[in-house]
């Protein structure tokens, strides 16, 4: 990989966590800091806290903006466990969209998961469940991203999430999405060279953030804007 390349990593955020390096005044949540000991770099695309998964962090700010961008609407993947089980019409209104208080969402991908081809180890601390009310896992892949949206269109439909995780960012170019492969939760990697070169053709290299230069956001704090949060 190019030494002068903007460092550009690959986090399995764990639960529990903001996506952020910096402390909320009164917040019980942890921050990156102790997980990525790595200066400079911001989230492209956040994770509420009590989600988990695929975050990427750069110290590119270019291509930050790129994937926050609505207008290009990468593809985020995700694996949500629910409350109850979805009836066929729920998922049609999931796949073709349906209104939220800040308005209509955008067609989606969804699909049922079988529970054993679910490949994600139980969460710490355990989701809350209750003997008479099964759970069932549905893949997820939007084009947007609004704040807690997953959560908000599984409970329009009846189905409240109970977990929620990313699993992989398409980058639109004809190659495999970023994933979790290999990343257990709290666990990063940089980039591979063969990923950097697919986000350099993205047109969008060299943009090196300085600290407090993320925009709209004090140092260490991560990107305001698009959110892409769940």
């Amino acid at each position: 990989m190019d030494g002068s390349a903007p460092a550009t990593l690959l986090l399995h955020k764990p639960y529990g966590v903001l996506s952020q390096f910096t402390p909320e005044a009164g917040s019980r949540w942890g921050t990156l800091a102790p997980l990525v000991p790595v200066p400079g770099v911001y989230a492209a695309g956040r994770l509420d806290a009590d989600s988990e998964g695929l975050l990427l962090l750069t110290a590119d700010g270019a291509l930050q903006r790129r994937l926050t961008d609505p207008r290009f609407g990468h593809p985020r993947r995700y694996h949500v466990q629910v409350e109850g089980e979805p009836t066929a019409s729920a998922l049609q209104q999931l796949a073709e969209g349906l209104m939220l208080r800040d308005g209509p969402t955008r067609p989606a991908l969804v699909r049922r998961l079988e529970t054993d081809a679910v490949p994600w180890p139980p969460r710490e601390p355990p989701i809350r469940s209750r003997a008479t009310v099964p759970t069932t896992w549905l893949e997820l892949e939007l084009r947007e991203g609004r704040n807690r949206q997953v959560r908000r269109m599984t409970a329009a439909v009846g189905c409240p999430t109970l977990r929620l995780l990313r699993v992989a960012i398409d980058l639109l170019d004809g190659g495999p999405p970023l994933d979790l492969t290999d990343l257990e939760p709290g666990v990063w990697r940089r980039v591979s060279s063969a990923e950097q070169q697919r986000l350099d053709r993205l047109g969008v290299g060299g943009g090196r953030l300085s600290r407090g230069s993320a925009p709209g956001c004090p140092p260490r704090r991560g990107r305001k804007g698009p959110s892409h949060r769940r």
